[in-house]
């Protein structure tokens, strides 16, 4: 049985927030969301959050997914591990990993439980030029693990070591909670250290294995708002890197940024300054030029988006988009469609070859197949205090600046005459007209100029 215990119950005074530092969001994700996601993805069935400050708004965002358990008052990491005992007792091995660490893997997840197998507790460990603030691993002469020194309570020797305790370590979870009966809080901030079960363990003849992960930046903890920075970065590229390992042509990942949940088929290609966010899920051959955001979209293969903004929203196979149109709620655009230029959908169907070139609002509507909406077109949807929908049926031609007072109903191939304001509904193949009768003064205009 693989458990975890995730440790986020310390306040994160150096991020000067009123929000719980775990929930900062990296990628658009709180860094605690990022841990259990790749937990699960490790395959770990039991995982315990150990909650202190801003508990309830952990508890609110992952809510029945995990376990809990509150740590209060905070005396350090091992107290921290010694509330999660509803563990206690289970067979198997369990890791334990700090709320702060985002960009943890699931691979490098199931590689500590891998390297577990045969010793009592395995440390994940980082080398790095300067150990800084990190707790340092000692080693005896014959390189096997003796003990972890916490940074404030190293000797000047020890300082000099380069080889760091990352905070993640996996253990044996019956020989974890009978260690935890045993750690003392005798040192500089009288706590109780995780890191002292290391010695624990040696002294005791039993097996401390460590595993040096690849990529240290993979382990680091988030302390404060230049450490998010740094960790944005990171999963920004990694991200990038896996869509461009996957055939996803990304002209320049350093000014692409893209969510980890995000899916993209291949041969599309994005260009620079493209911002895509959560749940979107982008098909083959798609071009997205620059400045186009998109959050929650559904994009079909074959289609260009050009400078726009696509949100809750879907867009069919063929279809173009922009540059500078907006759909947004529930927009469902459909195949071999056109949208151009500054054009906003919000809430509304757009059947199969229809087009709509510039400058025009729909909201609220459905829209058949094969209709052209000219320029500067309006849905007149709300009346003040409610919102009314509007039907345009297939083959309809709506002229340029026409207003479609909802709810109105307009029929097959109807023909809108261009600066008409329509209140009635026209049936099927009928013309629909509805302005005043244009009539000339002459002379007037270089009158009206002298006056």
């Amino acid at each position: 049985m693989k458990s975890a215990i995730v440790l986020a119950a310390g306040k994160g005074t150096r991020m000067k927030s009123d929000l719980c530092k775990v929930m900062h969001p990296v990628s658009n994700k709180p860094m605690i969301g990022h841990i259990i996601t790749s937990l699960k993805k490790a395959g770990v069935e039991n995982i315990v959050v150990v909650v202190g400050h801003g508990a309830e708004s952990v508890k609110e965002y992952l809510k029945d997914d995990v376990q809990y358990a509150l740590q209060e008052p905070q005396l350090g990491t091992g107290h921290a591990v010694m509330q999660a005992n509803a563990l206690e007792g289970n067979d198997g091995d369990t890791i334990v990993l700090c709320g702060d660490g985002p960009l943890i893997q699931p691979e490098t997840i199931q590689a500590a439980f891998e390297a577990n197998k045969d010793h009592t507790c395995t440390v994940l460990t980082a080398v790095l030029p300067d150990g800084e603030r990190y707790g340092r691993i000692v080693r005896n002469p014959n390189g096997q693990v003796e003990k972890i020194v916490e940074a404030k309570d190293c000797t000047a020797e020890e300082l000099e070591i380069k080889e760091i305790n990352t905070g993640l370590f996996c253990f044996k979870n019956k020989d974890l909670f009978e260690g935890l009966k045993k750690i003392k809080n005798e040192n500089a901030q009288n706590e109780y250290y995780l890191t002292d079960l290391v010695e624990i363990f040696h002294n005791e003849g039993k097996s401390v294995n460590a595993m040096i992960v690849e990529d240290p930046d993979e382990t680091m903890g988030v302390n404060d708002r230049l450490d998010l920075a740094k960790a944005q970065k990171w999963m920004k590229l990694h991200v990038n890197q896996k869509h461009m390992l996957n055939g996803v042509t990304i002209i320049d990942p350093e000014n692409t940024y893209i969510d980890v949940d995000v899916e993209i088929g291949q041969d599309t290609v994005i260009y620079p300054n493209v911002f895509i966010e959560g749940d979107t899920k982008i098909g083959k051959n798609v071009t997205i030029l620059p400045n186009s955001f998109l959050r929650n979209a559904t994009i079909a293969d074959d289609v260009v988006i050009d400078s726009s903004k696509i949100v809750e929203s879907k867009v069919g196979k063929g279809t173009t988009v922009g540059p500078m149109s907006h759909l947004r709620n529930n927009t469902e655009i459909c195949e071999n469609c056109r949208i151009g230029n500054f054009v906003e959908f919000k809430n509304s169907h757009f059947g199969n070859g229809s087009k709509c070139a510039h400058l025009t609002y729909i909201g609220d509507s459905d829209f058949g197949e094969k209709i052209n909406v000219g320029c500067g077109v309006v849905t007149v949807n709300y009346d003040g205090k409610n919102k009314y929908r509007t039907t345009v049926k297939d083959g309809a031609f709506i002229g340029s600046n026409c207003n479609l007072i909802a709810p109105v109903t307009i029929g097959e191939n109807v023909l809108l005459a261009a600066g008409s304001t329509i209140t009635d509904s026209v049936d099927d193949g009928d013309m629909g007209i509805a302005r005043a009768r244009q009539s000339i003064k002459k002379g007037y205009g270089t009158k009206y100029k002298n006056k």
